[in-house]
């Protein structure tokens, strides 16, 4: 497997700046976002030098570009909101190729008209299961068209909130570019060690066939989030789980801050060896 890390994590507002830190701290890859070329994370408009940009500073580091983030609310309430983050995906995939990705990282949603990474009672709704499959057929027709492939990262908040929901999208898309970020840090809050495991074990077992990129963050005992290392987590068990399948993509490190990144980079290369 490949360490890497959220490109976000460093500060900087072009590409070289930011993948030059990650460099620095271990890793061999970053999950990149536009951010990091100083835009909105889902631009309305990448121009082809900001493209190149991210590619050339890659090639400058030698680090690879994982994926590209291209997160918004798949279920936001309001069709037209979902209707401008599907434009701005197609903004992301028509450039990722310039970047140097063919991975583009996205969340399923939330009925919550606020905040997409809460949870609301109406995403176990049948409508908004609708709205999700009808918005991702648009975004793998998408995907489709620029020979790129949709992450989608099951996790609590949102309306694929578990590695069954997600079995369920991917079997009723039944799209080749529909593919899965696992983070097992998403997938439970307060579990015993052996609920842990099996949670882990399941998901990856069930979703064996599309996981394209892991995720590394934490829960502390008391549900949560931290950094990779310092909760809960059984690494090795996640570690061993995805071997286990034959998995060699990217691991990639998130939800830690920049002085954070070192220590982490050791802490996962350990685990993986």
């Amino acid at each position: 497997m490949r360490l890497g890390i959220f490109a976000k994590t460093f500060p900087g507002a072009d590409p070289i700046t930011v993948l030059a830190q990650a460099k620095a701290a271990g890793f061999a890859s970053v999950q990149y976002n536009m951010a990091c070329s100083g835009l909105p994370s889902m631009p309305d408009a990448i121009t082809p030098a900001q493209a190149q940009a991210v590619h050339h500073a890659a090639e400058q580091t030698g680090l690879a570009i994982a994926a590209v983030s291209g997160t918004y609310n798949m279920i936001h309430p309001d069709p037209a909101i979902r209707a401008k983050g599907l434009a701005r995906l197609e903004i992301l995939a028509a450039s990722s190729a310039a970047m140097g990705t063919t991975l583009i990282t996205l969340c399923t949603g939330t009925r919550d008209p606020h905040d997409q990474w809460r949870r609301h009672p109406d995403n176990d709704s049948p409508e908004a299961w609708r709205d999700l499959l009808t918005e991702m057929e648009k975004a793998t027709a998408i995907a489709e068209r620029y020979n790129v492939r949709l992450g989608i990262e099951p996790e609590l908040a949102n309306v694929v909130d578990s590695a069954v929901r997600a079995r369920q999208l991917l079997d009723a898309i039944a799209s080749p570019s529909l593919a899965i970020v696992l983070d097992p840090a998403n997938l439970f809050e307060h579990v015993t060690l052996p609920e842990q495991r099996d949670i882990i074990a399941h998901a990856v077992d069930l979703l064996a066939d599309r996981i394209v990129m892991g995720h590394a963050k934490d829960r502390t005992v008391d549900g949560a989030f931290t950094t990779a290392g310092t909760g809960v987590l059984d690494y090795l068990h996640y570690i061993a789980r995805l071997r286990a399948i034959g998995f060699r993509g990217d691991l990639i490190a998130h939800g830690l801050e920049a002085d954070e990144a070192s220590a982490v980079a050791t802490f996962l290369r350990q685990a993986l060896s």
